[in-house]
């Protein structure tokens, strides 16, 4: 929900204003200088104890919420907190967006400085699909220092992003499916971790933070088990999501786990919906004894936008605003993305529905952040971080950066008779038909910035072969309107024709949830009266977030070629011509399965992850789902074969009496099993193996290529997963090289699976490791 412009561009007058007021160095000018509190030319700043940047940041903290009274403490629970003059302490924005690159949309950042633009990654479900931590780790680590370059020019109002998005991508039919790295526990949690450490500024490693100090600040979201937008006239305000402990244990939470207790997030956003009846922002257990008592948690806890109004206004779970302003204040939340807070926050206390500590508790994790951004420690500009300029947006290392990411993420779904390539030195013509080919907009997904160039597909093409030409085939994505006629036209004249068709912002995002899962309007008919026209086999690309059940063009011999490029980027359309043109080999894998058209019977408001067989429920996601499918996870194909080999994995057998604590083992009959919970962390680290895997490319190309390991269990029984994907790496290999991997597997971690109850165990039995096509079989013993 965001203010209009009018509204937005009073608010920043206000805000430039009062800073003039504050400091009357201030420029007038378009670049102003960053907001920061503390001034060193004002005479209070060496009487307050919390600019003493010699004291720790909680004594700093503890100080300055001593200072304010009640009126002044109340603004500061809302994400647009005004400044405090007589205490030399800034307004602030915490509601900014960098869910791919530096966002136009929040509140925090403007474009309308000496910085005009930010390097725009591809939408992260293709980011995802390169299966490559490092990538990852880099594209967060750029986008930090992006941040940090719009602050430093005085266009940024905040360094608190609300991203990454890691919600499991559960439904295909999900318009925010789009932002997340797909569907595997194991893929979100690691990206979590990767998105995190980068743009805070950590190594890629992690526990590198000099003093706990920020490059910025990311928040993980929506926490927690919220993937529906607006379905059936079910939306997002009142879903009251029913869930089990056994799927909250083993999908909807370890993302978020991770995201806290590696990453070290220093933010995290409630979701809208309730769990079980009772709403995120408003539950104790999740926010306090889960988030900071189990997970430690350090940082602070944002509502999503107007959440809180909608406990008392949509839900009705609250009788008075004061309740919901009450209920959320005492769970655990900080900052309300909204207004209730300041409305309702003095009439809670004076109704003595709420204590004044619970607003300082809430001010203590909020101001914490802010000093660890050095905003309390005068101009950022003279600070750690303060050389990072213009000069270090849209660098030409970003944009190649994002060039190498939608080139390791675009999946290679078909290619018949090998009809890609394309031979560079034996094309003539090419037509180039769809409405996605030229349009830069479509390539950029939602929560997108002002990108640093924009290329459409079809002009990138054409850097290849200039004789390329193209036309739109349909009015719109939408589809309504087809121009047969004269697409066919251009068609049966070309040596090859290339079709770009697929989805975009009108067809599932935020707030619109899709109804099916084919694609739109009459794009199916145009995909075939083309193929039938051309002179070969016909190039299909599709761009889209969520999957789309294409099995006609992938039963088609006329269709040679499918590829999948998701939502791209600014240089998207570049790394799909090298692809096409043979510069550069595919090797991205789906992130989510891509399901068939008839999975809309399934009401998208069932939140079970297991089948169902009894009731025809069919489960969800390739760990559960037992129907039919067009593509799976993990699918994706190159132009080399790779072959794979076990070459060592130790022990064959893992026993596990060895050590084990007594109050550990479970061995009542049927079920023999260990608990997690009992075994601590010694234990757990203790039996860890390795599993040795050779990769060889047995193409002709230098390919780039991810290995994923699963684990399935023998032996099925309460709801264990089909397979488990348990580690990944990608590898780059020259045309015959071979490459040995070492991929760790924690037994606690990779065997284990949780119970009706939520509780982690691992089983006695029978286990197979899987890469491709070879299995490993392993032993657990109890």
């Amino acid at each position: 929900m965001e203010l209009d412009g009018f509204l937005y561009d009073i608010q920043i007058t206000l805000i430039s204003l009062l800073l003039f007021h504050l400091n009357p160095c201030a420029s007038s000018e378009l670049t102003r200088p960053p907001l920061f509190s503390c001034d060193p030319s004002n005479p209070l700043t060496k009487s307050f104890p919390f600019c003493n940047t010699t004291l720790a940041i909680n004594k700093r903290v503890e100080d300055l919420i001593s200072r304010l009274t009640l009126d002044e403490k109340i603004p500061q629970l809302v994400n647009t907190a005004p400044a405090i003059p007589r205490l030399n302490i800034s307004a602030y924005q915490w509601w900014s967006e960098g869910l791919h690159g530096v966002s136009r949309h929040g509140k925090g950042i403007r474009f309308n400085g000496t910085i005009s633009a930010a390097t725009l990654f591809p939408q992260i479900i293709l980011v995802a699909a390169s299966f490559d931590n490092h990538l990852w780790y880099l594209m967060s680590q750029a986008i930090g220092k992006e941040t940090r370059a719009f602050y430093n020019e005085g266009q940024g109002m905040g360094m608190t992003f609300w991203a990454p998005n890691i919600n499991i991508f559960r439904d295909p039919r999900w318009g925010r499916g789009q932002e997340t790295p797909g569907e595997d526990p194991l893929v979100v949690s690691n990206y979590a971790v990767s998105y995190v450490r980068g743009i805070q500024g950590d190594s890629f490693e992690g526990g590198e933070l000099k003093d706990g100090h920020l490059l910025a600040s990311a928040c993980c979201k929506h926490f927690t088990a919220y993937d529906l937008d607006n379905w059936n006239n079910v939306n997002r305000y009142i879903f009251d999501a029913h869930v089990t402990e056994q799927d909250l244990a083993d999908t909807y939470q370890p993302p978020f786990k991770s995201c806290i207790e590696q990453g070290q997030a220093s933010g995290l956003m409630c979701a809208y919906n309730r769990i079980n009846g009772v709403p995120n922002c408003a539950d104790y257990n999740l926010l306090t004894k889960t988030v900071r008592g189990q997970w430690g948690f350090q940082g602070y806890i944002a509502s999503d936008c107007d959440a809180v109004a909608v406990m008392h206004d949509n839900q009705g779970y609250s009788k008075l605003p004061e309740d919901a302003v009450a209920d959320t204040l005492k769970a655990g939340m900080d900052v309300d993305c909204g207004s209730y807070l300041l409305k309702y926050t003095n009439s809670a206390i004076q109704q003595k529905k709420l204590p004044e500590s619970e607003i300082d508790r809430a001010l203590l994790n909020l101001f914490s952040i802010r000093m660890r951004l050095g905003l309390f420690n005068g101009n950022p500009r003279g600070l750690e971080f303060g050389n990072i300029g213009p000069e270090q947006v849209c660098t030409q290392e970003h944009k190649d950066l994002a060039l190498e990411i939608a080139r390791d993420g675009i999946v290679l779904l078909k290619n018949s008779n090998s009809l890609l390539p394309l031979p560079k030195d034996r094309i003539n013509s090419l037509a180039i038909i769809g409405p996605n080919a030229n349009t830069s907009q479509t390539l950029q997904g939602n929560y997108e910035g002002f990108p640093c160039k924009n290329i459409t597909i079809f002009q990138a093409l054409q850097s290849y072969l200039k004789s390329a030409v193209y036309h739109q085939g349909c009015d719109a994505v939408n589809c309504t309107s087809v121009a047969t006629n004269e697409a066919l036209a251009v068609a049966k004249d070309a040596d090859y024709v290339l079709l770009v068709m697929g989805l975009d912002q009108t067809q599932e995002r935020e707030k619109y949830d899709r109804t099916d899962l084919v694609l739109p309007g009459k794009q199916e008919s145009l995909i075939k009266s083309m193929a039938l026209a051309a002179k070969k086999p016909i190039i299909l690309v599709l761009l889209c977030g969520g999957p789309v059940d294409i099995s006609f063009a992938k039963d088609d011999p006329k269709i040679g070629s499918i590829l999948w490029a998701g939502y791209p980027g600014e240089v998207g359309g570049i790394a799909l011509a090298e692809i096409i043109f043979g510069d550069h080999n595919p090797g991205g894998r789906l992130p989510m399965t891509w399901y068939p058209k008839d999975f809309v019977k399934v009401p998208m408001t069932d939140m079970r992850m297991r089948s169902e067989p009894s009731t025809g429920y069919p489960g969800r996601t390739y760990r559960f789902y037992n129907g039919v499918k067009v593509f799976e996870f993990g699918y994706g194909l190159s132009y080399s074969n790779y072959s794979y080999e076990f070459v060592q994995v130790t022990p064959e057998k893992l026993n596990l009496n060895q050590l084990l604590p007594a109050k550990a083992r479970k061995i009542a009959e049927p079920d023999r099993y260990v608990s997690i919970s009992e075994l601590g962390n010694k234990y757990c680290d203790s039996i860890k193996f390795s599993a040795k895997i050779a990769v060889t490319n047995r193409g002709g190309m230098v390919g780039k290529h991810p290995v994923l390991l699963f684990v399935r269990q023998a032996k099925f029984s309460n709801g264990s997963p089909q397979k488990q994907l348990i580690a990944f790496r990608s590898v780059r290999l020259y045309a015959g090289e071979r490459a040995e991997i070492d991929l760790v597997v924690n037994p606690c971690e990779h065997l284990s699976k949780a119970n009706k109850d939520g509780s982690l165990v691992i089983e006695e039995g029978s286990y197979c490791l899987i890469v491709e096509d070879k299995e490993y079989p392993i032993s657990v013993v109890l």
